[in-house]
């Protein structure tokens, strides 16, 4: 029998599991750029830059946490306080579910309480089942970084995408 999921603040306790998913997407090639596995100590760095304001929301199966997304400065300039940047990863196991639409929704209310205007993402171009997700939560496409990193030796293509947040 399949547990409800529940998404909810995470807790410092939970960044090792944060770490596992997003190494999962680093491995897989999948969701960033990034190419070398995050330590602990980079989570910890990375946990450091989040508050009340720039949540960190987990997916919760029974005592497992299947995956995560996190509100994140978008940049210091004061004009831009309005604007967060969006994080999201799904275990690899759990990929499919509709847990990325769950994790959205809340991460969305949490956005707008928080008073922002708008959230932006960069999605790899070539991250079908990403794009599929954030066009499905609102997202639309603002253009295209051609050959925007490279991961593995090739150039990749960066999608950049923004949703403007209902007012209050």
């Amino acid at each position: 029998m399949l547990e409800a999921i529940v998404i909810r603040r995470a807790t410092e306790s939970e960044l090792e599991a944060l770490r596992a998913i997003y190494n999962e997407g680093i491995e897989d090639r999948c969701a960033t750029l990034e190419s070398e596995a995050k330590s602990a100590d980079d989570i910890a760095l990375w946990w450091a830059e989040h508050d009340d304001r720039y949540v960190v929301l987990v997916a919760r199966e029974g005592t497992s946490t299947i995956g995560w997304a996190s509100l994140n400065r978008f940049s210091h300039r004061c004009a831009h306080a309005a604007i967060a940047d969006l994080s999201v990863y799904i275990a690899r196991s759990h990929r499919g579910r509709g847990i990325g639409s769950l994790l959205l929704a809340e991460i969305e209310s949490r956005a707008s309480e928080a008073g922002f205007h708008k959230i932006v993402l960069h999605a790899l171009e070539e991250n079908e089942r990403g794009k599929r997700l954030y066009s499905k939560a609102g997202f639309t496409k603002v253009g295209v970084f051609r050959e925007h990193g490279i991961l593995d030796g090739r150039f990749i293509d960066v999608l950049a995408m923004e949703r403007l947040l209902p007012a209050l």
